[in-house]
């Protein structure tokens, strides 16, 4: 799959996505301080489903309609070691193929997807 993660994505994380097969830009690197609006912007012209840890991405989408229909992935959980978030990250993503199009939360025990609302489509 192609993935944008963003700045607040870890290193490791992001690395082990590429091992995995998945084709993985990184706004760390590629455009650090993008506003969040930016960032979307590129996930849906690059027909990326954004990963992030910040939930500033559903208010973006739910409330302010902000188009995504890349697809977002947020990742909530406490922090944990990083060689175990690395494959944490990898195995939820492998376990579905369906991200674009939809808002997904990843919690430590469940998966919620929600699809975007109407007009998001493509």
């Amino acid at each position: 799959m192609r993935f944008l993660a963003n700045e607040n994505f870890p290193l490791i994380a992001v690395q082990a996505l590429r091992r995995s097969g998945h084709d993985t830009g990184w706004v760390r690197v590629e455009a650090p301080g993008s506003p969040d609006d930016a960032v979307l912007a590129r996930a849906l012209g690059e027909q990326r489903v954004l990963l992030t840890f910040d939930k500033d991405f559903g208010a973006l989408v739910f409330r302010s309609g902000t188009r995504a229909s890349c697809g977002v992935v947020l990742f909530r959980m406490r922090p944990i070691e990083p060689d175990a978030l690395a494959r944490w990250v990898v195995s939820a993503l492998d376990g579905r193929s369906d991200w674009s199009g939809h808002f997904a939360v990843i919690e430590a025990a469940r998966v919620r997807v929600r699809r975007l609302p109407a007009g998001q489509e493509r």
